[in-house]
């Protein structure tokens, strides 16, 4: 009978895959050994493999590039990076060095805007999207990097009041797109997006507001929708919609030559996870291509916004099983040396699926557990309902230590959770490790972020000088 953990792996996925091999007994992560790592920074800690980030990169370049030489596009394709997936200074310069440009979503990521272009990280020729809803520092921030001479800053219009304020703080003219308020699918809360302009209002705001309006040129279309982008009869029948908006107004504004899709790629969150990327991106420049044709005019330019997907698949989060609780006759709680709630709010507050794989111990004989975190909430957990499955673990051991990684975290876990600041029940911040290859392709890691300390938790309550 096959009772060790690697056996429960062999029988259910295919295994090794690319990222994920076994040394011995332990798991490595892109050659990475995770137990080495361990020994190294100790756990709990959370990792960046940064080249990850410009592998996926690549990958997203080269099926739309490829996309566009198989259909005979006439339009280039421009990647955007959606900083709000993580504005960590290691993981936006590590984006740009692969020829990209950047989305905004608030004030603040203006000042990130201006500090990369004082390093000579942004140059003119990069596209600053700028979307979200814009209160007035954003304007004012936004009306500055125009001003100063960076006219590939493209304000996305999110509602009626927008233009004349940007009109206002802006000198001279400037170029703005426009977000399409798409409609969400049947069973979600609500009908449409509350960001954005209407698809039937579009047309009417861009007669009443841009077409005589020397000061502004229409540039870019924005689309998106909530679920991302997906092979559904939803997807498709918005994706349309939205060619419909853009065939229309293309016929009375030639200055429009952009059709922003936004973001949503999937990333990878089991050992059994599949998606046809290469697939979904030829339809969607196969269907824009044809729409544009019938309708007789120029393709767009295409934009996307990639965040998850850009820096998802770097990020990972290594913990300790401390003790395990048998609370009843079938429970059995492994509890970890951190907390969910603190290190990946997306899992218990969405029910953010992860890979969850034990570092160490594949030979020994597994069991069915569940995971608690150490805070005293009764929402830190990870289970079953999480996982997808079932989760299986090497068997608990008092002499054995057990150390366990979600991998693929590394889009939002750390802004939404409060980097830096206060954390529930005070429970620290575990470390951050950067991990990079040189130039002949050997592994180097290096200490990012030290564990929170009492210290600096103190001071931000106000016991702290």
């Amino acid at each position: 009978m096959q009772t060790r953990y690697i056996d429960l792996i062999n029988q259910t996925f295919d295994f090794p895959q690319d990222e994920f091999t076994l040394k011995e007994n332990g798991l490595a992560f892109h050659g990475i050994d995770l137990e080495s790592l361990v020994e190294e920074y100790g756990a709990p800690l959370k990792f960046t493999y940064l080249p990850k980030i410009s592998d996926n990169i690549h990958r997203a370049k080269g099926w739309f590039n490829h996309a566009i030489e198989n259909h005979n596009y006439n339009g280039s394709y421009n990647y955007c990076y959606c900083t709000k997936s993580s504005h960590f200074q290691y993981v936006i310069e590590e984006a740009l060095k692969n020829d990209i440009h950047i989305e905004t979503s608030s004030a603040f990521d203006l000042d990130i805007v201006n500090t990369l272009i004082g390093k000579g990280k942004i140059s003119k020729d990069t596209f600053v999207v700028c979307n979200g809803f814009k209160r007035s520092l954003y304007i004012q921030n936004i009306a500055d990097l125009i001003n100063s001479g960076h006219k590939k800053c493209i304000p996305v219009i999110d509602n009626y009041e927008e233009l004349p304020l940007l009109s206002e703080a802006v000198d001279g003219k400037f170029q703005v797109g426009i977000r399409i308020a798409s409609e969400e699918e049947p069973k979600f809360e609500f009908y449409t997006s509350r960001l954005g302009i209407g698809y039937k209002r579009i047309l009417r705001f861009y007669q009443n507001q841009i077409q005589d309006n020397e000061q502004v040129e229409l540039k870019m279309l924005h689309f998106f929708i909530n679920t991302g982008i997906r092979d559904t009869a939803y997807y498709w029948n918005e994706l349309q919609k939205c060619l419909k908006v853009y065939v229309e107004l293309k016929k009375i504004c030639p200055t429009l030559d952009s059709l922003n899709i936004g973001g949503g790629f999937p990333i990878k969150n089991s050992l059994a996870f599949e998606f046809d990327y290469e697939y979904i991106v030829d339809e969607i420049i196969n269907q824009i291509n044809l729409t544009c044709a019938e309708e007789g005019v120029p393709v767009p330019d295409i934009f996307t916004e990639f965040g998850s997907f850009t820096v998802g698949e770097s990020g990972g989060a290594i913990y300790e099983v401390l003790y395990q609780k048998q609370q009843n006759d079938r429970e059995k709680w492994n509890m970890i040396n951190s907390s969910f709630i603190t290190t990946l709010p997306d899992s218990w507050a969405i029910n953010k699926r992860f890979i969850l794989l034990p570092i160490n111990r594949w030979s020994d004989e597994y069991e069915r557990v569940m995971l608690g975190g150490l805070t005293c909430d009764s929402d830190d957990y990870y289970n079953s309902e999480q996982h997808s499955n079932a989760i299986f673990l090497p068997k608990y051991s008092k002499t054995k230590p057990l150390y366990i990684g979600f991998f693929n975290t590394g889009a939002y876990q750390e802004t939404i959770g409060g980097f830096g600041g206060l954390q529930h029940c005070l429970i620290p911040h575990p470390k951050h490790i950067l991990i990079t290859k040189d130039e002949n392709g050997n592994i180097q890691t290096e200490l990012f972020k030290k564990e929170q300390t009492s210290e600096e938790m103190l001071k931000l309550l106000g016991y702290g000088k």
